[in-house]
């Protein structure tokens, strides 16, 4: 904890953290290795973000585990993907209750194998009541089918005389989405060295700050972790206001 207090100002830290964790099969393939080999070995990358957000005390961070368009991927790799999870959501419930992690999942999770549904439900209920941080796992996850589902279930309301049209502002909108009363994203980490959001929470970054690593997932460590804070301390996050107006308002940034 001394090494990252000397580097970091911990009183200028993101409040939610979301990943794009990107380059496992590259990262086998770096190795001769099928895609899959890639997959099991990100695991330790996902401990090491989750201790280290534990660490520096970042309330929410937010992995992009399954998007919507992989289930296109080839079958026996969404099969290992599904029993990955499987099978870290059982070795890892009791370390994240150890540490009190609340986990909770966003996406289409009627969509995941029964097993892998009823684990993640399981591990959701057991950690509800942690208070120490907490890690959203995005699964089956697209961002323009969760606004679609949001203007479904908000016109469903106007239709039903719920709420009106002049209801509907911003923070209807977010209540409406699958991550209601989950502060909105500060960083955004992608991996590998692609260049491009793929379909990741695209209501909830507009404001974020975008860091873009080459390193791929597997080699993400605490270090490249801390490099991408060290990047976000550098950004002047100003909202659509000047540099002079928040010196004037003597904004902490």
């Amino acid at each position: 904890m001394k090494e990252i207090e000397e580097n970091i100002d911990i009183e200028n830290l993101p409040q939610h953290v979301a990943i794009i964790m990107d380059g496992n099969g590259r990262w086998a393939k770096k190795r001769g290795m099928l895609r899959t080999f890639g997959h099991q070995n990100a695991i330790k990358a996902v401990h090491d973000a989750v201790e280290f957000c534990d660490e520096m005390n970042i309330p929410y961070l937010t992995l992009y585990a399954f998007s919507s368009e992989n289930w296109n991927r080839p079958a026996m790799e969404v099969n290992t993907l599904m029993s990955l999870l499987v099978s870290t959501i059982r070795k890892e419930a009791k370390k994240l209750m150890d540490k009190g992690v609340r986990v909770q999942a966003i996406g289409n999770l009627e969509k995941l194998p029964e097993t892998a549904h009823q684990e993640l439900k399981k591990l959701i209920e057991l950690t509800q009541n942690n208070t120490s941080g907490t890690l959203i796992l995005a699964l089956s996850y697209s961002s323009k089918d969760e606004i679609i589902r949001a203007v479904k279930n908000i016109a469903r309301e106007v239709s039903e005389n719920k709420i009106s049209l002049n209801d509907i502002n911003e923070e209807v909108f977010s209540n409406h989405l699958y991550t209601k009363n989950i502060p909105e994203v500060d960083l955004l980490i992608r991996t590998s060295g692609e260049i491009r959001i793929s379909n990741f929470l695209l209501w909830q970054i507009a404001y974020a700050e975008l860091y873009f690593t080459d390193v791929l997932w597997p080699d993400f460590d605490k270090n490249e972790f801390r490099k991408a804070i060290r990047y976000y301390q550098t950004r002047e996050r100003r909202f659509g206001k000047t540099s002079e107006q928040l010196k004037t308002n003597n904004i902490i940034i």
